[in-house]
């Protein structure tokens, strides 16, 4: 046996038993026979796994099994440490792209006064215009509790004020001493 292939097999059979995934390559595969494709995606046909293993070896790539299911199963002559490199590349491209939107809260009172409303109303649109999703909340003390319609009205002003920039998501509802409302950015 040349020093080159018994490399070659060193390695296959250590990828094989380091690959932590459900895909099938070289000495794992279990089927007597397989359908085999070429690196350049040329059908070799059937042929059986002993051959089909040595006929990777000699590419110096491994045998990946692609379709377990079918009859026979299909194997691909490819290297599978740049195939799952490539997998995990494109999977951390996929999850740089997507939106993550977060829920950022602001708090009032119902005896909030005009500049400090202002101020919280300026937070929101700001976090709206981030892409993030606005729960305002109306924090009730004391006797306060027992005249919802004033924290209503507070939570209808802003829902009017930042109508060009979000829309209200769940309307407010009551909840112990808290009166909350959530506001989704407008789609663009």
């Amino acid at each position: 046996m040349s020093r080159l292939f018994r490399k070659n097999v060193d390695c296959i059979i250590r990828r094989c038993v380091i690959s932590k995934d459900t895909t099938n390559i070289n000495q794992a595969i279990r089927a007597s026979e397989v359908r085999v494709i070429d690196d350049e995606s040329n059908q070799l046909g059937v042929m059986d796994l002993n051959t089909a293993l040595q006929t990777a070896a000699e590419a110096g790539l491994d045998l990946v099994e692609v379709s377990p299911t079918a009859k026979p199963p299909v194997c691909r002559i490819m290297d599978y440490g740049k195939y799952k490199y490539q997998q995990s590349k494109r999977a951390a491209d996929a999850k740089k792209k997507q939106v993550r939107v977060e829920i950022k809260e602001v708090k009032l009172r119902p005896k909030t006064d005009e500049h400090d409303y202002l101020f919280k109303v300026k937070n929101a649109m700001r976090f709206l215009g981030e892409g993030n999703k606005v729960k305002v909340t109306i924090m009730f003390r004391g006797r306060e509790v027992t005249h919802p319609e004033f924290g209503r009205r507070i939570l209808e002003r802003i829902a009017n004020d930042v109508k060009d920039l979000g829309q209200v998501e769940s309307w407010p509802n009551m909840s112990g001493r808290f009166m909350s409302m959530v506001i989704s950015p407008l789609k663009k």
